[in-house]
């Protein structure tokens, strides 16, 4: 595809968000609206379409590169647990930070996604008003204050190696 990790266009952030919640969606759809970036927000509802997206498999074959992961634990068909590990495994999307989004508060669950390789565990919350604060502060920090990866790095010629014109 040839297009930096996470944007389809120039200044367009490319966001997956795993839910299953029609609720959390439109509320983080109506979070994101307001933002001084734009965003393309694609969503599946499990784990299963979660990774056929990441992986461009079947419909999901022109999907964007994510530049981050929004990711609900509780999901049918496969868990969000099973989606960070496949993901953290997998060489090209070992580098597209997942922020485990979920109402889970379990110590057990935290431990066990920070264990897989989440970039973050947060908590959502229960209030309309604090929700839309915390997808704010994520945009805020994702978006403006952390440097993404790019796509790819091209590999390192050996040292000595000339590049040859075609």
């Amino acid at each position: 595809m040839g297009a930096s990790l996470g944007r389809s266009e120039p200044g367009v952030f490319e966001i997956l968000q795993v839910e299953d919640n029609a609720g959390d969606v439109v509320l983080t759809r109506n979070a994101l609206k307001d933002s001084r970036f734009r965003f393309n927000l694609s969503v599946v509802e499990n784990g299963e379409d979660a990774l056929a997206f990441l992986r461009r498999e079947g419909k999901y074959a022109e999907a964007p590169r994510p530049s981050l992961v929004l990711l609900d634990l509780e999901m049918p068909r496969m868990g969000g647990l099973a989606v960070l590990s496949e993901m953290k495994k997998d060489p090209e999307l070992v580098r597209i930070p997942v922020l485990v989004f979920t109402s889970s508060r379990s110590d057990e669950d935290i431990l066990r996604c920070y264990e897989l390789g989440a970039n973050a565990f947060i908590a959502k919350p229960e209030e309309v008003e604090q929700f839309s604060n915390v997808v704010k502060v994520i945009e805020d920090f994702w978006f403006q204050i952390a440097k993404l990866p790019p796509a790819k790095t091209p590999p390192t010629p050996p040292q000595g190696a000339r590049k040859i014109a075609s």
